[in-house]
């Protein structure tokens, strides 16, 4: 009897497409980065890339509990000196693309490394309800209904 460990011509991938909207954004991220490391799935093994291609549509209207939206800061350094830069979850909501602030969440939920950002290449963000990607045939996955608090109107 020995552990279970995947191959990569073993793994299936599946895509699933996720509705962001009114979702809350933690508990979103965290179940993506759940899906693309592919920890839902029995096979897992650590350092194989055994994960699925996620789709999330509608990420401009993601959900920031309490006062996030004016009070979370994402930070950036130019590399002259005093170049740091700050800008507010709120800003980069109503800004050009408001994408990025789901793709930060799911960026910082993952362990760093290799493996983890060739994972992270199968993510795909839009801020809209359109995406290039019917002909894989993406399965919807509601994860506002596993949990009364992933929507909630804050």
């Amino acid at each position: 009897m020995g552990t279970y460990s995947a191959r990569p011509s073993e793994v299936q991938r599946k895509w699933y497409v996720i509705d962001a909207e009114d979702l809350v954004l933690g508990r979103m991220a965290a179940e993506i980065a759940k899906i693309l490391r592919g920890k839902h799935k029995t096979m897992f093994t650590p350092h194989i890339d055994t994960g699925d291609n996620v789709i999330v549509i509608n990420a401009a209207k993601v959900r920031l509990t309490g006062n996030k939206h004016a009070n979370k800061t994402y930070y950036w350094h130019t590399g002259y000196p005093g170049g740091i830069k700050k800008r507010t979850a709120g800003q980069i909501l109503n800004g050009k693309f408001p994408e990025r602030v789901v793709e930060k969440a799911i960026e910082r939920m993952m362990p760093r490394g290799p493996l983890s950002r060739a994972q992270f290449k199968k993510l795909k963000i839009y801020p809209g309800a359109e995406h290039p990607h019917e002909a894989q045939n993406p399965e919807v996955l509601d994860i506002a209904s596993r949990n009364p608090k992933n929507k909630r109107s804050a």
